[in-house]
């Protein structure tokens, strides 16, 4: 099965836009030895869709987006995906 993920274009000057898809859900639980990320498949396309954004060419290192607990995620931490540079 093949899945087209529509990402948007990274653009210099403009930022990074992040998409979501309707009615995702997303649940973070952590503990002292496993970090656990659930989510209904509305939330899985919009967590690959947001990681395919930062790995974009152009992307800078640091560049993020922040899921906030009990806003864009369940969860009483906030979950952050970040770029970092390769090597």
């Amino acid at each position: 099965m093949d899945r087209v993920i529509d990402v948007p274009e990274y653009r210099t000057g403009e930022g990074l836009r992040f998409a979501w898809d309707d009615d995702f859900e997303i649940q973070l639980t952590v503990s002292s030895t496993d970090v656990v990320i659930k989510a209904n498949r509305a939330g899985l396309t919009s967590l690959a869709r947001h990681l395919l954004t930062l790995a974009q060419e152009g992307v800078r290192e640091g560049s993020h987006v922040h899921l906030t607990a009990e806003q864009e995620i369940e969860s009483d931490h906030d979950l952050i995906l970040e770029r970092m540079e390769e090597g």
